[in-house]
């Protein structure tokens, strides 16, 4: 049985392999004598910036725990532990006529195609926008000032929104469905760290790679991709899906996977139109703000030589008050990019590559909206409420999808910067100077005007110093959820529609994501029977 140890610390300056000799000292043993190991988690403690540490726990493989248990019966930080497995179901019983439908190749999207190609179900993948080598090609054509492709950009196309949003895999979840998960990611070209890291992270430039990588392991188990195929609408037959009309022509299946993502605006149409239950969700809106990553370096580590043996730093803010204000999809040393998929709107978010080798910092402030606050009790009014403060945002980025910027200071005393100010900001495809209280809700806007100061008292003065914002961010979560039977994860009255991920409004983040299209893609396997046989 193994060993769990726990609280290990070491100076961020030990080497790695320091980490054997800690492990001796807890076992009160010879570092030679320690038998297997491997790290389970491993976190920054920042609050000394004169000595950072990092904090493991480890899993020691320890085949004589009785006899060891005999000689060291009360170690601190010493217990039995024996890790939860993942659970793979037996294939159902039900017969497949049809291969199933997976509708949009996003994190959610993605693993569930995976866990069903690997266990014989050949899914059929439908992608509105390119593979994503193309798709790297279109947005950067983009942000060089190219026009908008509504069908492939930064929110649709191959890897979905979450190829070109940083990649952070920080999820509050834990146990074997996330480690199957990252173990994929960690096979198709992931850091093998990404296992442990509190915070772990895999950067915009490496999730092409991953994602070309899973549809490439997807293909050989007998999946298949079609690309710049949208879902039009859905055939029902006595409560069930029967196929479904793509921009591609029909296609007869029993069982559609919807992991359409956050910001498929007429998808939710089509399905509201098409009798599928919707309810309005709480959704996270805000500013994203941008200060000099140096600022975000002097304030965590305190000593310069720290960047060198850490990189870029992060935080993680919250005021709390009548309406809590938070950090939200932090970017050390990365850049702001736009989160826009209709034309005459625009949106921000964040990204940052895997070196974090940008001169700044930016994240989210967001705050919480609830559907009492939409001004309807339709269920897309989340998503017109977004509509309505985009297009105020794209008229003050001159119809040409620059982003609004203001100084921190300008916007805190709501005083409209003059029309040549200039600031430095890394979204590539250009800033205008403008007035940001009308591109929020005045509640909205209440709130992060009143949060500033007190992230910025947090932060010892280091957050709004330099710092400036643009906005609006309105994509931090979908404000639809579809509704489903919590056994079956099907939707309630129509057999064999499993709605899934973000864009279903069960998730928040690429591994919340993924898991939730992974455990669907279980319940079908455990239901009915692979098209072809498998060793599982």
């Amino acid at each position: 049985m193994p060993l769990r140890l726990t609280n290990l610390e070491l100076p961020v300056e030990a080497p790695p392999e320091s980490l054997r000799a800690e492990i001796a000292r807890r076992l009160l043993a010879r570092p030679s004598d320690v038998p297997e190991w491997r790290i389970l988690r491993r976190s920054l403690d920042a609050r000394s910036r004169s000595a950072l540490k990092f904090v493991y726990s480890v899993l020691v493989d320890e085949p004589r725990l009785d006899q060891w248990f005999a000689r060291q019966p009360k170690l601190k930080g010493v217990e039995p532990f024996i890790p939860e497995l993942f659970q793979h179901p037996p294939d159902g019983s039900e017969p497949l006529n049809d291969r199933p439908v997976v509708v949009g190749s996003g994190p959610a999207g993605l693993l569930a195609a995976y866990y069903l190609a690997e266990r014989g179900y050949r899914p059929l993948i439908l992608e509105r926008g390119d593979p994503v080598k193309e798709r790297v090609g279109a947005i950067r054509w983009f942000d060089r000032g190219g026009p908008l492709d509504v069908e492939n950009n930064y929110l649709f196309g191959e890897g979905g929104a979450g190829t070109f949003s940083d990649g952070k895999l920080t999820c509050r979840m834990s146990g074997p469905d996330v480690d199957w998960v990252l173990e994929r990611f960690v096979e198709c070209g992931g850091k093998p760290s990404i296992r442990y890291e509190h915070r772990p992270h895999l950067g915009s430039n490496r999730l092409p790679l991953i994602v070309r990588n899973l549809r490439r392991r997807i293909e050989a188990m007998g999946g298949e991709y079609r690309f710049r195929c949208r879902c039009e609408s859905l055939a029902l037959r006595d409560g069930r899906v029967c196929g479904l009309f793509t921009s591609s022509g029909y296609i007869a299946t029993p069982l559609v996977v919807l992991a359409i993502g956050h910001s498929a605006r007429d998808t939710y149409a089509m399905l509201h139109g098409g009798g599928i239950p919707l309810v309005p969700k709480a959704f996270q809106l805000g500013l994203r703000i941008e200060q000099p990553q140096e600022q975000v370096d002097r304030h965590k580590y305190g000593r310069p030589d720290y960047r060198e043996l850490l990189g870029a730093a992060d935080y993680t803010l919250l005021a709390k008050g009548d309406r809590d204000v938070f950090t939200f999809c932090m970017c050390a040393g990365g850049i702001v990019i736009p989160s826009v998929s209709e034309p005459g709107q625009f949106c921000t978010n964040g990204m940052s590559n895997s070196r974090h080798d940008s001169p700044f910092a930016n994240s989210g402030v967001m705050v919480t909206i609830s559907p009492e606050e939409f001004g309807s009790p339709h269920p897309l009014a989340g998503i017109e409420l977004q509509r309505r403060y985009e297009a105020i945002a794209f008229a003050l980025g001159r119809n040409e999808y620059l982003a609004p910027i203001q100084s921190a200071a300008d916007f805190l005393a709501d005083r409209t910067p003059a029309a040549a100010a200039s600031y430095a900001c890394s979204y590539e495809r250009g800033v205008t100077p403008a007035n940001l209280s009308s591109v929020l809700p005045p509640a909205a806007l209440r709130a992060v005007r009143s949060a500033l100061p007190s992230l910025d008292r947090q932060f010892r003065g280091d957050f709004l110093r330099d710092a400036h914002l643009v906005g609006p961010e309105m994509r931090g979560s979908s404000p639809v959820r579809i509704p489903r039977d919590e056994t079956s994860r099907a939707v309630v009255g129509v057999d064999g529609l499993y709605p899934v991920g973000e864009g279903a409004g069960y998730a928040g983040g690429i591994i919340s994501a993924a898991v939730d299209g992974l455990r669907s893609a279980r319940s079908i396997v455990a239901r009915f029977r692979p098209l072809v046989a498998t060793s599982k």
